[in-house]
């Protein structure tokens, strides 16, 4: 095949068809999301240690945590609410300023727990900035294509993974304070030039006009009690149940898998922490071979095998986890390469699913309304976790097994969402 057909079938391959079908709104944030992902993966690995290096206890950080879970909450609730009443373009705008540039500069002079608490509740605006994000990426796309966006977003925050390793040779050769520091400036500039790209290249959706039109005059108090309506509506459509509840069982799960996976492999299987920074990258390898040479063969309009079998991978992959013998990389290995291609399967559909069952007429606040719901039913799931490593490092592990389990057979009762070929 000559170097000009190879070209051809490139520009047809169904992902970028994807971008070429979908303009305005959906291909601008995909291809400017890089600039959110590659400086966050640089920091990401030091963060904590940056502040633990500054004399911020293991209490003060634990303690800033929680506080910043709570209002984590309380802002998803508000995120919905003025991504109807600004729009969904100028409040991901909003969100972008405050939660990451703002939050990033005052993190690059953070010296006390103070500091570190101002730019934590400042980050937690990113919880306002996520409801309209999401609006603003699909509102105006075409439904049948909403894996291959969430598909897209996925593989920019994979792409941004191989950049970490940077930021582990800048510490190696320099300190970590003022490397950090310089990493969290250049943070807050990226996240400015994203903001001034959305703010040129994206338009307010068709839904956002419609609900800033109707909500001009209503006061904010009165629409947060309308929660009162939208709450029991919520809990009576059982297929928006299910999918939200796939959902918390993938942060959940996500959640033991971040914080406890280094600790299993390092104090309990022996293996190296140098090995630790290859992990995370082998994983993004194999995720983005699976995404851009297999996903597109599969059915986008499709949820219910997919998610199953995904989830099946998952559970094998927890299993293969839990029966690693001491010293044996080749097993963990093995663990990373099946839990990315249960990823791979399951991040994009369980996202478009949940999208699908939802009223395009409350996207926006139910959108909020589940993104606190899910972070306030996780929330007690980290100490969980916490309690059984301290008593035995796999058990972490089989609770996860538990709760693949749990997905699976929820996955086996919902329905395939009607999709329409046009957005509505």
């Amino acid at each position: 095949m000559s170097l000009k057909e190879k070209v051809r079938g490139l520009k047809d391959h169904p992902l970028l068809q994807v971008l070429a079908d979908n303009g305005g709104n959906p291909r601008t944030l995909v291809l400017i999301e890089p600039l959110w992902g590659i400086p966050y993966n640089l920091i990401a690995p030091f963060a904590t240690l940056y502040m633990y290096t500054q004399g911020i206890t293991d209490v003060q950080i634990g303690l800033i945590l929680s506080i910043t879970m709570v209002v984590q909450v309380l802002f998803s609730f508000f995120g919905g609410i003025l991504s109807d009443k600004l729009g969904r373009k100028y409040t991901t705008m909003m969100g972008d300023f405050f939660g990451w540039s703002l939050a990033c500069l005052v993190w690059a002079v953070s010296n006390n727990f103070w500091l570190f608490l101002v730019a934590a509740l400042l980050n937690c605006f990113e919880q306002i900035n996520q409801t309209a994000w999401y609006c603003l990426l699909i509102e105006d796309a075409h439904p049948k294509d909403l894996v291959g966006i969430y598909t897209w977003v996925s593989i920019g925050g994979l792409v941004a993974i191989f950049f970490a390793p940077l930021s582990g040779l800048l510490v190696s050769s320099y300190s970590i304070v003022p490397v950090v520091r310089v990493l969290y400036v250049l943070f807050a500039l990226t996240m400015l030039m994203k903001s001034f790209i959305t703010f040129r290249f994206c338009h307010e959706t068709k839904q956002g006009q419609i609900r800033r039109a109707e909500t001009r005059g209503v006061s904010i108090p009165h629409m947060l009690g309308e929660y009162r309506q939208l709450i029991p509506s919520l809990l009576k459509n059982r297929d928006v149940l299910k999918a939200v509840a796939v959902s918390v069982i993938l942060y959940i799960t996500n959640m033991v898998s971040t914080n406890f996976f280094g600790l299993y492999v390092t104090q309990r299987l022996g293996l190296s922490e140098n090995f630790l920074a290859l992990f995370p990258i082998l994983n993004a390898a194999v995720m983005l071979v699976f995404m851009l040479g297999f996903q597109h063969r599969m059915s986008a309009t499709k949820f219910r095998v997919p998610l199953w079998i995904g989830l099946a991978l998952y559970a094998m992959a927890a299993l293969v986890l839990i029966f690693s013998p001491v010293d044996s990389l080749g097993f963990v290995l093995l663990y990373v390469l099946v839990a990315a291609v249960a990823a791979a399967l399951v991040n994009p559909r369980k996202d478009a699913l949940l999208q699908l069952n939802i009223s395009s007429q409350e996207r926006a606040r139910l959108n909020a309304l589940i993104m606190a719901s899910t972070i306030a039913l996780s929330s007690p799931f980290g100490y969980l976790a916490g309690w059984l490593s301290s008593l035995d490092r796999r058990l972490p592990f089989v609770f996860t097994l538990v709760l693949f389990i749990t997905a699976m057979i929820v996955i086996g009762r919902i329905q395939e969402p009607q999709v329409e070929e046009k957005s509505s």
